[in-house]
């Protein structure tokens, strides 16, 4: 198994069938601690033969078929020194393949496949006939478009490559299938186009895979991530989630490698930098100019969110740097609180009240929106805990974060944003110069799998950060990005 060094031998099956269902009522408890681990013995050409499953990840309607075709046998054939062979011909399905030890065969069982030992054979018969619990490809929430595809990663690892490999029917579409979690034992799914994709790319992400020693994955993908950028605490995304297969799609034929993980509907582009962030589905669903004007006011919505408030706030603390023509954006009134506090204050409200929508039921979250906005902004306002410029610009840069297309990108703005204010608060116009240089050689200095996260600005690409700032059509896009080194540098 990828993911933990074997120390130890491997167990190999035993002709002699009682042992080695000793072997499996002592590692995995069958027949007496897990209810959920089963056998089912019959004869075949005088043969013992056990079949081992695991309930609620089989298909029960394949597993009577295969059963009732093996049961057949005895009536068809006469010829018990070939029983192995004539079972393996008689298995009805399109993936059937040999195990050798006892070790595979239980991650075997454990993942949901059935194995069938032979009486008197060393090596066992493994079918895929897993079925996983889950729910059908649909739209997902947070990469809704207008027009466009409305279907979605789903939780099933293989599901998944079905959706990406349905958009590329590409015999060099290449997915790499592995197992990680000494635990766990989760599957992970590297896919890339080999003719495309940087082979060093794929051989780094590999490698990291391959070192992962944790007991198991509970967090899936986040848990990969972590494993693969070592991103500590750096707030900023080094990879892109995605659950749209078309994205997904798209980021394979420009070079990237996409990692698949079992139990997440979201799905791992690398390497990414900070613009692929910034781009959402919805400006390749529409015309180039609609497209375009989409995405600088998307932009416009991202600066908004990080450098609004702290420019409004150190306005508010030097007044006489306000031009007379818009002398009006300060604060009208005087309040008890001072304004730093009231800003943190309702940027903190903010963020109560988008927890509390993600933790109360669909129906109740519109009733919610409605009374936090109606009764207790309002009446926060009347009572003179904020003032009404602070609520509009801390609304202004939260309606800007939530128009920020990636979810991790738009955290890490709020941190910024903070982080900002604090400086502006304590020295005026020096900590913002000073906080706005550190942030942006902050994101100078970040790499993402040996990726300059601020490319293509810095190293500078024009014709790269052209087709950023301006959403060209598809025909005029020849080139693929050059930061993922492809081996075909032009699109086919």
């Amino acid at each position: 198994m990828i993911g933990k060094e074997q120390t130890s031998t491997k167990t190999p099956i035993s002709p002699d069938i009682v042992k080695n269902d000793k072997y499996f009522e002592s590692r995995i408890g069958l027949g007496t601690s897990n209810f959920d681990v089963g056998v089912r013995r019959f004869k075949i050409l005088n043969k013992e033969v056990h079949l081992y499953y695991l309930n609620g990840l089989c298909d029960t309607a394949f597993i009577i078929q295969i059963l009732e075709e093996l049961v057949n046998i005895n009536d068809n054939e006469k010829n018990s020194y070939q029983a192995f062979q004539i079972i393996e011909n008689r298995l009805v399905h399109q993936q059937v393949s040999t195990i050798k030890n006892l070790d595979e065969a239980v991650d075997t069982i454990l993942s949901g496949l059935i194995l069938f030992l032979v009486e008197g054979e060393d090596s066992g018969l493994a079918v895929d006939v897993r079925s996983y619990p889950g729910r059908t490809p649909q739209e997902p929430d947070t990469e809704k478009v207008i027009r466009g595809a409305r279907d979605g990663y789903v939780e099933n690892i293989i599901v998944n490559c079905a959706l990406t490999r349905r958009r590329i029917r590409d015999e060099r579409l290449r997915n790499e299938i592995m197992q990680v979690g000494e635990r766990s034992k989760t599957d992970i799914c590297v896919s890339y186009i080999q003719d495309v994709a940087d082979p060093d790319l794929v051989r780094i992400i590999k490698k990291e895979l391959s070192k992962i020693n944790v007991d198991g994955l509970t967090m899936a993908d986040k848990t990969i991530e972590e494993f693969i950028v070592h991103q500590g605490f750096n707030p900023y995304p080094l990879v892109r989630y995605t659950e749209r297969p078309d994205v997904a799609a798209t980021h394979l034929l420009e070079g990237h490698v996409v990692i698949m993980v079992d139990t997440s509907p979201s799905v791992i582009i690398t390497p990414t930098t900070m613009f692929h962030h910034v781009q959402h589905a919805e400006e390749y669903r529409q015309a180039p100019a609609v497209g375009t004007l989409l995405r600088w006011t998307r932009f416009i919505g991202i600066i908004a969110s990080i450098f609004l408030l702290p420019l409004w706030f150190l306005l508010v603390l030097e007044p006489e740097m306000i031009p007379k023509a818009i002398d009006y954006i300060g604060p009208n009134e005087k309040s008890n609180i001072p304004i730093v506090v009231q800003i943190f204050l309702a940027d903190m409200g903010i963020e109560f009240l988008r927890m509390a929508a993600i933790h109360t039921p669909t129906p109740l979250s519109t009733a919610m929106g409605l009374i936090a906005a109606a009764l207790i902004g309002q009446i926060a306002i009347d009572v003179g805990l904020f003032g009404p410029e602070v609520i509009l610009y801390v609304a202004i840069a939260a309606v800007g974060t939530f128009a920020t297309p990636s979810y991790e990108l738009s955290a890490a703005n709020k941190i910024a944003r903070l982080f900002l204010l604090v400086l502006v608060a304590i020295f005026k116009v020096p900590g913002f110069v000073i906080g706005c240089t550190i942030y942006f050689l902050f994101l100078v200095n970040i790499r993402s799998l040996n990726t300059p996260y601020l490319w293509p600005f810095l190293p500078f690409n024009a014709k790269a950060l052209l087709q950023i700032v301006i959403r060209t059509s598809v025909p005029g896009a020849k080139l693929r990005p050059s930061i993922v080194h492809p081996q075909k540098p032009f699109k086919q």
